[in-house]
């Protein structure tokens, strides 16, 4: 584990000299950029740890950052636990940003009681958000509209399923790294198709990590979700939007253009699958419209941060905030975030609306008007700007290290000293 030199302005602690306790967010990407802006713009102090996405840490918010491993890691738990002692961060919030830390977090939800304040659930509530095949089964059981799915035995089964192209092939769940999961989801036209690109999957994840459902037709316009802070089992901070941009522009891995809406069929879907497992913590449930039977189909349960979480902040429900508040033992009043905000990943945005107006769906008109509404960044703040100078550059060294090999790196400890190869 490396650290960095403190990057905020101030000491981290208050005019009496007493220091507030702070979060530690762990993974993730613009969503966790959109947390420590949050919290540290509230004066409450901040540490991001990653092992893959820094663009947090060149936050001025960010008071200090740290590299590990990762959450894959035999020894994370007790990395957590290393970095809690030798920083003081006993006591603080600790915030999931990914879907690996998710699952490490609630894995050893009890361990890491003892020394944080959690805002994850537990792997009893997890479980039913992190694997597509439970979620959907969840929903089956609340009665609730979702893709119709397939589930092959084997490859034979899978050469003579009777199903309706296009299809789209899924990881269950996306915590490996790999062209398959950053890809989100693979479109397939044919027969030949499927076959050759289920191989390809089983290959990088194994077939019990594939879900294969029917394609709903529609872009980003035809996606929504349910964003939202539970506690206890009911919610505390919440809004509905609309996936409005995303990239690429017909399987996007990332939105680009979010604004809320209002959307009381969404809404009511999410709750009722929330409600049924006790949810608690942040989370962000994606529905599709499906234009065929008009129905809104539960796709994925995003339980830790997201991207656009950011959002809430210009629409009245600044989720890190809520969040943190919860974690530190506050009773809150619940509260809706209002409709006709938007958060922009403005160079994304770019190219997603080009190939949108190439394609005929959005007018030069539309994507100004999309300007016009209240707006968050995902990378640019004006109190922030570093973010939004390295980002372009950040995201074309991770473009070119996926065809590049990676050069030998040494073994570190949790302390940065060089480990010995293993034997």
């Amino acid at each position: 584990m490396s650290l960095t030199s403190p990057s905020t302005p101030a000491s981290g602690r208050t005019a009496s000299g007493v220091r507030p306790t702070g979060a530690l967010v762990v993974g993730g990407a613009h969503g966790s950029l959109a947390l420590v802006r949050s919290l540290g713009r509230r004066g409450i102090p901040v540490c991001y740890l990653t092992d893959d996405h820094p663009i947090a840490k060149y936050s001025r918010y960010a008071a200090r950052s740290f590299t590990w491993r990762g959450p894959g890691d035999v020894g994370a738990i007790e990395c957590l636990k290393t970095l809690a002692r030798d920083h003081q961060l006993e006591g603080w919030v600790l915030i999931a940003a990914g879907d690996a830390e998710l699952r490490l977090l609630s894995q050893h939800h009890v361990d890491l009681a003892s020394i944080f304040r959690m805002t994850v659930p537990a792997w009893e509530t997890v479980r039913w958000t992190h694997d597509k095949r439970l979620t959907y089964e969840r929903a089956a059981s609340l009665g609730l509209d979702y893709p119709r799915c397939y589930n092959p035995r084997d490859l034979q089964e899978l050469a003579g399923l009777d199903c309706r192209f296009p299809v789209v092939l899924k990881p269950t769940v996306r915590e490996q790294r790999n062209a398959f999961t950053r890809a989100k989801a693979w479109r397939v036209d044919d027969r030949a198709a499927l076959l050759a690109r289920y191989q390809e999957a089983a290959a990088m994840v194994g077939e019990r990590a594939i879900v294969l459902q029917e394609l709903i037709p529609g872009g980003g316009s035809a996606q929504f979700s349910y964003a939202a802070a539970w506690h206890r089992g009911s919610p505390v901070a919440s809004l509905v939007a609309r996936r409005t941009r995303q990239y690429p522009i017909d399987f996007g891995y990332t939105s680009t253009f979010v604004e809320t809406i209002e959307q009381k069929d969404v809404e009511e879907a999410a709750c009722r699958f929330l409600k049924s497992i006790d949810y608690g913590g942040l989370v962000e449930v994606e529905f599709k419209h499906d234009h065929r039977d008009g129905r809104y189909k539960i796709l994925d349960v995003n339980a830790r941060a997201w991207t656009w979480n950011g959002l809430g902040s210009i629409a009245g429900v600044d989720f890190a905030h809520v969040l943190w508040r919860l974690a530190m033992g506050e009773t809150m009043e619940p509260m809706r975030g209002h409709a006709d905000a938007a958060w922009m990943h403005g160079s994304r945005d770019i190219l997603a609306a080009a190939l949108e107006m190439l394609a005929g769906r959005l007018s030069p008109a539309d994507y100004l008007r999309s300007w016009r509404k209240p707006m968050v960044f995902a990378a640019f703040a004006k109190d922030d700007l570093m973010p939004g100078l390295v980002d372009l550059p950040l995201a074309a060294m991770r473009v070119l290290r996926r065809y590049l090999p990676a050069p030998a790196q040494p073994r570190r400890g949790v302390d940065g000293s060089r480990l010995r190869p293993s034997h």
